[in-house]
């Protein structure tokens, strides 16, 4: 993990746009990188009661949603903050078609603020911090963030 972490900040040692984030590859290993402040930030790994309530969250917002929305596990989001831009990787959201309109999905990250995001705090992660990063998504166009 080490080696992955060092390699991540060696890719990043400058400020990262956009573009040159999303084209980022990974080193190896199942590590998730939200942009922050122009850096790549790796994500805290999901451990087994985060999956089981991810999983258990997912169906109920696929069962209500009915085919007519997005309902997406970790799928980042192309947002701004502080005149920045950022990609954060909620662990769920929810995209009305009414949101999406006429855009056509592809293997992208998300072109639109969701109306819904759901993060699952993990042992390891402060409220204050989880709450700031609620606070940010509702600045950035996210209608809402459970907790909010």
């Amino acid at each position: 993990m080490f080696t992955t972490l060092y390699t991540m900040t060696l890719i990043s040692s400058k400020s990262l746009t956009l573009p040159e984030f999303l084209s980022l590859t990974p080193p190896d290993g199942d590590i998730t990188y939200e942009l922050v402040d122009g850096e790549a930030i790796p994500k805290m790994s999901p451990k087994f009661f985060h999956s089981r309530l991810t999983g258990a969250l997912f169906l109920l917002l696929d069962r209500w949603n009915q085919g007519r929305g997005e309902v997406g596990i970790e799928w980042a989001i192309v947002l701004s903050k502080n005149d920045r831009d950022w990609c954060p990787v909620p662990d769920l959201l929810y995209i009305s078609p009414e949101r999406l309109g006429d855009i056509t999905l592809t293997d992208e990250a998300c072109p639109v603020p969701p109306e819904l995001v759901i993060e699952i705090i993990s042992p390891e992660q402060s409220f204050s911090s989880l709450s700031e990063k609620a606070v940010d998504y509702l600045k950035a166009g996210v209608s809402r963030v459970p907790g909010d």
